[in-house]
């Protein structure tokens, strides 16, 4: 399993996502929009190097990643089951993914805490308790802001 590090990023407003490995990463977003759910992607981030995902302030205060290493085929999950596709995607909605015609993914969820801007960082090491995590769960309606 592959670890993700994150932290509040100090200087710009936006919402960055670094690949500390050597392998080139896929990267997917969930968020909620005013509209409802939202999943988007495919962001191709070289090795130790990084991508905005979403440019200028965060409106929101949780914001959910799922990211695959496009070389060795290992993956950057969570718990929350959203929708993607296997090209360029931005779907509305998480639920019924596959009668969708789309594919659920486990996405990790991320409490900004309400900052301005934040930082994911992909890395090589190991979480820990991180395996099994995946279940049926949705993201949470009360939660996100």
């Amino acid at each position: 399993m592959l670890a993700v590090m994150a932290s509040a990023a100090p200087a710009r407003a936006d919402f960055r996502v670094c690949n500390a490995t050597q392998n080139l990463v896929g990267v997917g977003i969930g968020y909620r929009a005013k509209a409802g759910w939202i999943t988007e992607g495919w962001w191709h981030i070289e090795g130790s190097s990084c991508k905005t995902l979403i440019e200028g302030p965060l409106s929101s205060r949780f914001y959910y990643l799922y990211a695959e290493d496009a070389e060795r085929g290992g993956r950057w999950d969570g718990p929350i089951n959203m929708c993607v596709a296997e090209k360029e995607f931005k779907i509305a909605g998480v639920n019924d993914c596959v009668a969708r015609g789309f594919q659920r993914a486990g996405f990790q969820e991320y409490d900004t805490g309400e900052q301005a801007s934040w930082m994911v960082q992909l890395t090589d090491q190991s979480a820990p308790g991180a395996e099994g995590a995946a279940d049926n769960k949705s993201p949470p309606e009360s939660k996100s802001q």
